[in-house]
C-alpha cells in the first residue's frame, strides 16, 4: 500500500510537520482516497539550461553493496580467496568478461556501459547511501537513522524534480517499493519529496490503494468538495506551509481524478510475457513499473533493491537470490525501452553505495568496500558498449579513470539537461550548488 514515507509516527519532517499531523490531514478525507498529497511534486519547476536527450531517469539502487568482482569486474586469474566461487563468461563485447550469473547483461553489452572505477571513502551503509544520493559527506555516524537521513541537503531525485517538474499526470519523483534511505528533499521542502509506492508490484494483489476514492464518494461529491476548498481559499493569499498544503491538495485532486495516472500504476495491464521477461521478482517488477512511470511523465524513479550486504556465506545468496534477478531486470528494462523507442530519452543507472572487499572473509562472505565499485549506465545520451576505467588485480582500487561521487552526480544532471552549477539557498541563506565539484565522466556521453 501507499504510505506517508520517512520515519516513525512521531518523527518530524524538515518543514516541521510531523507524520502524525500529516496523517490527520489525510484522514479528514477532503478528497478521499489519497492520504499523502504532500508527496506530490511541482509541475512548474524551472527547466534546465541544456537541451538533453534524457528527459527522465530510472535509478536502480542495489542497497548494501553489490560485489564488483562477482558481477561486472571479475578477476579470473586471482587466487580463489580473491576470485571467489564464480566462473567468468564472455560478453557480446570482445575481450570483456562478466560473472557467470550476469548472463542476460552479457548478451547486450552493446546497449550499456560499465564504469568499473567508481571510488569513495565512506564504508558505511547509511552514510554511504547519504553521500551517493546527496554528494555531501555525512556529519552523522553510520548506523540506524530515521528516514530520510538527508534532512538538510536534497537528494538527487528531489533536485531533478525541482529542476524539471512533472511531464505528465504522475508525480515527478517516485520511490519504490519503499523510501530510499537518503531520498528526501532536504531544504527544498516536502513538496519535492518522493511519492512512495510502498508495496511490492510482484505480489498478485498489488494495488496503489491511495489512488482509489473512498467508497460511496461519487464524482459529483468529489467535485463539490474541490469547489468548496477553492471557495474557501479564494481571496486569501497563501504563504509558507499553507501555500504548500494548498498545492499538495490540488495535485492530489488532479492525480486521483486522472484516468491516465490510475492506469499507469496498473502493472497487471502489462502482457504476461513482458512481465516474465523482467522476472516476477520485486526488482524485476519495480523496473517494469518504473518504465510505466516514465511513460506517464515521471522524471526520476528511484528503485531501492535491498539485500546486498553479504557478510556471511555470500555465494549461494548471490547466485540464487540477488545477481540473476538484478541481471534480468536491468537487461529487460534496457531492451524494453529500446523496443518502445524510449532508450534515448530515459537514462538508466544501476549502482549501490559501495562495493565489497577484494578478499573473501573467514565466514565465506565479503565485507564493506567503498574504494572500488562498478556502475551501469544505459540510455539517455550515453555512449554504449564501453568499459570505462579499470581496477587492480584484486578489484581493490581504480588503476585508471577514477570516478568520484560528484562525477556521477554531475554526469546524471548533465545528461538530463540540468545545470549542475545552479545554486539554491540553504536554511541559513548560504548558496548550495546542485553538485559540489566533480566533472562529467570522460567518454561516457555520446
Amino acid at each position: 500500500m501507499f504510505n506517508i514515507p520517512f520515519g516513525l509516527p512521531n518523527r518530524r519532517y524538515c518543514d516541521g510537520v510531523s507524520r502524525r499531523q500529516l496523517l490527520r490531514f489525510g484522514s479528514t478525507g477532503l478528497f478521499g482516497g489519497l492520504t499523502s498529497p504532500h508527496l506530490l511534486q511541482a509541475d512548474d519547476a524551472p527547466q534546465g539550461t541544456r537541451k538533453p536527450k534524457a528527459t527522465s531517469c530510472i535509478f536502480i539502487f542495489l542497497e548494501g553493496g553489490p560485489p564488483q568482482q562477482d558481477m561486472w569486474d571479475p578477476k579470473p586469474d586471482a587466487p580463489a580467496e580473491i576470485r571467489g566461487a564464480f566462473q567468468t563468461i564472455p560478453t557480446k563485447t570482445p575481450g570483456v568478461f562478466f560473472s557467470e550469473h550476469c548472463k542476460k547483461c552479457a548478451q547486450i553489452t552493446d546497449k550499456f556501459t560499465v564504469v568499473r572505477s567508481h571510488s569513495h571513502s565512506d564504508n558505511g551503509h547509511s552514510t554511504g547511501y547519504y553521500y551517493v544520493m546527496t554528494g555531501h559527506k555525512p556529519t552523522f555516524p553510520d548506523g540506524e537513522h530515521p528516514i530520510p537521513t538527508n534532512t538538510v541537503f536534497p537528494s538527487l531525485g528531489s533536485f531533478v524534480s525541482k529542476e524539471l517538474g512533472s511531464n505528465g499526470k504522475v508525480p515527478a519523483y517516485i520511490n519504490m517499493p519503499h523510501p530510499m534511505s537518503a531520498g528526501g528533499s532536504g531544504f527544498l521542502g516536502a513538496e519535492f519529496s518522493p511519492f512512495v509506492i510502498e508495496a511490492d508490484p510482484s505480489e498478485p494483489d498489488f494495488e496503489v490503494k491511495d489512488l482509489g476514492r473512498v467508497e460511496g464518494l461519487s464524482e459529483n461529491r468529489l467535485e463539490l468538495r474541490q469547489r468548496l476548498l477553492t471557495g474557501l481559499e479564494k481571496g486569501h493569499r497563501r504563504t509558507g506551509r499553507a501555500a504548500a498544503m494548498s498545492s499538495y491538495y490540488n495535485k492530489a485532486y488532479n492525480l486521483i481524478n486522472s484516468h491516465e495516472a490510475r492506469e499507469a500504476f496498473r502493472i497487471r495491464l502489462e502482457p504476461v510475457k513482458i512481465r516474465e521477461n523482467y522476472g516476477m521478482t520485486q526488482i524485476g517488477q519495480c523496473a517494469l513499473l518504473g518504465r510505466r512511470m516514465v511513460e506517464a511523465g515521471c522524471r526520476f524513479v528511484g528503485i531501492d533493491a535491498p539485500g546486498w550486504d553479504v557478510h556471511f556465506n555470500c555465494f549461494p545468496s548471490l547466485a540464487n537470490d540477488l545477481i540473476p534477478p538484478a541481471d534480468r531486470a536491468f537487461a529487460a528494462l534496457i531492451t524494453d525501452l529500446e523496443e518502445r523507442g524510449l532508450i534515448d530519452t530515459t537514462l538508466v543507472v544501476m549502482m549501490g553505495e559501495m562495493g565489497r572487499t577484494p578478499r573473501v572473509n573467514a565466514q565465506a562472505g565479503r565485507d564493506h568496500w567503498s574504494m572500488a565499485q562498478s556502475i551501469l549506465f544505459a540510455g539517455g545520451g550515453i555512449k554504449p558498449g564501453q568499459i570505462i576505467g579499470a581496477t587492480d588485480a584484486q578489484a581493490a582500487a581504480p588503476t585508471s579513470d577514477p570516478v568520484s561521487v560528484a562525477d556521477v552526480l554531475r554526469t546524471i544532471h548533465t545528461l538530463l539537461g540540468i545545470d549542475s552549477t545552479r545554486e539554491y539557498p540553504d536554511p541559513l541563506g548560504r548558496p548550495v550548488p546542485l553538485v559540489n565539484g566533480g566533472t562529467v565522466i570522460p567518454g561516457l556521453i555520446a
